[in-house]
């Protein structure tokens, strides 16, 4: 067995554990498999499992795998999401070739992705992306302004709102790892009280994702424990 399938399983593993420990169905918890910087050979190994949901950061890398991926192996049925930041010249293809979009983090980009999304395609699956910890580096809807743009997002034809994502600030202590996530739980649950159809609550990664999923989270996004050390040296 390869040590992707070994990490796989794994990783599966502390979802089922951490979700029995929460409380909660396994089933109510995806994994997607960050597969960034990784090669069309990670992903098939990968998807041979059974995964089907793969994360990408980077647009030309990941048009370029996805390619492959469908030359090598036409008979897979996988599911590609965006997660990395949306520069405004690259709604198109994001909007054309990706099935959910996690990083949706200002009204304009959500428009320009619903009006490029074609009409062949069902509409794109996307997450607004909340900036729970408030860092100046980082991309996201400040939390007073969510509700605001989820229901402008929510009205837009050739998209469906799916939820909320966020990627907290780093923190070790397990304890105040869940205090992002129990915030965007309230935020999700205020905007579904608000009338909004949303299952999603895109968080968690390899360091914090008990905490995530003792909070509520829907999908986590797993990269290195998954695929192993990652070499941004071509980036």
């Amino acid at each position: 067995m390869s040590a992707i399938r070994q990490n796989l399983q794994a990783v599966r593993k502390q979802i089922a554990e951490a979700a029995d420990n929460a409380q909660r169905a396994a089933d109510d918890v995806a994994l997607l498999a960050v597969s960034k910087t990784f090669g069309a050979d990670a992903v098939i190994d990968a998807a041979e499992t059974g995964q089907q949901a793969f994360g990408e950061n980077y647009l030309q890398e990941a048009l370029d795998k996805m390619a492959t991926v469908r030359a090598q192996r036409p008979d897979l049925q996988l599911q590609w999401h965006f997660i990395g930041p949306i520069q405004s010249n690259k709604t198109r293809p994001i909007a054309e070739h990706f099935d959910w979009v996690h990083s949706v983090d200002r009204e304009k980009i959500a428009q320009r992705l619903s009006d490029q999304r074609p009409e062949k395609l069902p509409p794109l699956n996307v997450c607004l992306q909340v900036n729970v910890s408030g860092e100046a580096s980082k991309s996201g809807v400040p939390p007073e302004e969510v509700a605001a743009v989820a229901k402008a997002i929510a009205a837009m034809p050739r998209l469906r709102l799916r939820g909320l994502m966020a990627i907290p600030e780093p923190e070790d202590d397990a304890a105040r790892q869940r205090a992002p996530f129990r915030k965007m739980h309230d935020l999700f649950t205020q905007l579904q009280a608000d009338g909004l159809q949303l299952d999603t609550l895109s968080m968690g990664m390899s360091a914090d994702m008990p905490a995530a999923i003792a909070e509520g989270a829907t999908i986590v996004r797993i990269g290195s424990a998954i695929f192993g050390t990652r070499n941004y040296a071509k980036e």
